[in-house]
């Protein structure tokens, strides 16, 4: 007896495998930078804890400045929307905003509008260039900040003099304003400023660093000295610590996007990366030299070779690519049959009349079969491929 041997097929669809071993690597990346991403969050959430906050005991706080002003007959408030800072401002007040950049422009413009005629102190600490024009007007904050962190004061403000070196190395700032006094230098460009008010005994301060009121510098240098004549002049402290959830910020209609929200330095490193990985890909898609034919290391039926691709263009619905493969096939087994060249055996004007001559039909029949416009849909690809079946049947026929 003798069994009948049953055909295996071989399955082309991706396994769970298959998309396993090729999508780990990315996978795994992904995990890595998620976990460093979720981890770096985490460290410096914990790092920054209470940041500038004159409530705060933690390193970055302000508590020691607070306690250091509640000493010498200075009350400090705490207050984080802007209604709160508008209303308590006034001449016998300072008020320190501790982040300009977080409030939206339309809040910095009306906060601008009643410090300018409060007659009290004003002070932005590290006020960036989206923020500084608008609080400070007249200020412009440069791009690129100083390069060390304790500069000398170089300058006539008496504060400055008397506290002598400090911390105030960070964004520099440049002012058209000819009554500014303009201290602690880098580069010529300055790290704190003083304007006076146009009108009365208030002013405005603008601090390119917060390191002078945070609890683990305020020993150092001039820091506490420093510090506390700015922030001292007046009998109450008003401590506007800007939050997101302020109501004001969306009396107008205000949002901002998260391209706002974002430091400049991030934009920049973002484009940098961007061209770092198209030019990394460029690196990696060049061509070592002309391509070189290798023998396969097995033998492959051309039987599944075209299986292969009818199946590529079935999935890719690539009907144009089959019925032109096809028919370049077809003209090219046809032409040496009724003695036309191979070189020009895809040339209608030589092609068609060898055909005519040999067979009886319509010219313009032939014309559409071998050179005309793609099938509309698989059954007409079919039909089209029966029927240059049936003409080289007719051709090769004695």
């Amino acid at each position: 007896m003798t069994a009948e041997a049953t055909p295996t097929t071989t399955s082309t669809a991706p396994t769970a495998r298959g998309l396993w071993t090729r999508s780990r690597g990315i996978t795994l990346a992904a995990v890595l930078i998620l976990a460093a991403a979720v981890a770096m969050a985490a460290v410096r959430s914990t790092a920054r804890h209470g940041d500038l906050d004159p409530r705060s005991a933690d390193p970055y706080g302000s508590r020691a400045v607070a306690e250091l002003l509640a000493q010498r007959g200075v009350s400090t408030r705490v207050v984080t929307t802007l209604d709160a800072a508008r209303a308590a401002t006034g001449p016998d007040t300072t008020l320190l905003v501790a982040v300009p950049d977080r409030l939206t422009p339309g809040q910095q413009t009306r906060l601008h509008i009643t410090t300018a005629a409060s007659g009290g102190r004003t002070v932005l600490i590290a006020a960036g260039a989206r923020s500084v024009e608008r609080l400070a007007p007249g200020v412009t904050a440069d791009p690129a900040t100083s390069g060390g962190s304790t500069l000398a004061p170089e300058c006539a403000l008496p504060e400055a003099r008397r506290a002598g070196t400090a911390d105030t190395g960070g964004i520099r700032y440049t002012t058209t304003r000819l009554d500014a006094d303009s201290c602690y230098p880098s580069e010529r460009l300055a790290t704190l400023l003083r304007l006076p008010a146009a009108t009365g005994d208030g002013d405005t301060l603008v601090l390119g660093a917060p390191d002078i009121l945070r609890n683990d510098r305020l020993d150092e240098q001039g820091n506490a000295s420093l510090a506390l004549q700015l922030l001292g002049s007046r009998p109450h402290l008003v401590w506007y610590l800007p939050s997101l959830a302020d109501a004001s910020a969306t009396e107008t209609g205000e949002r901002e996007s998260l391209f706002d929200l974002l430091p400049a330095g991030w934009l920049l490193a973002t484009l940098q990366l961007l061209v770092a990985a198209a030019l990394a890909a460029f690196w990696r898609a060049r061509r070592f030299g002309p391509l070189v034919a290798e023998r396969l290391p097995v033998a492959v039926r051309a039987a599944e070779t075209t299986e292969g691709r009818a199946r590529l263009y079935r999935k890719a619905d690539a009907r144009d690519r089959a019925a032109t493969v096809l028919r370049s096939a077809t003209r090219t087994r046809l032409a040496p049959l009724v003695g036309v060249p191979v070189a020009q055996a895809h040339a209608p004007e030589a092609l068609l009349p060898a055909l005519s001559a040999r067979l009886t039909g319509d010219g313009q029949t032939l014309h559409s079969l071998l050179f005309g416009p793609p099938p509309d849909d698989d059954a007409a690809l079919i039909a089209l491929t029966d029927r240059l079946d049936a003409l080289e049947r007719e051709v090769r026929r004695p």
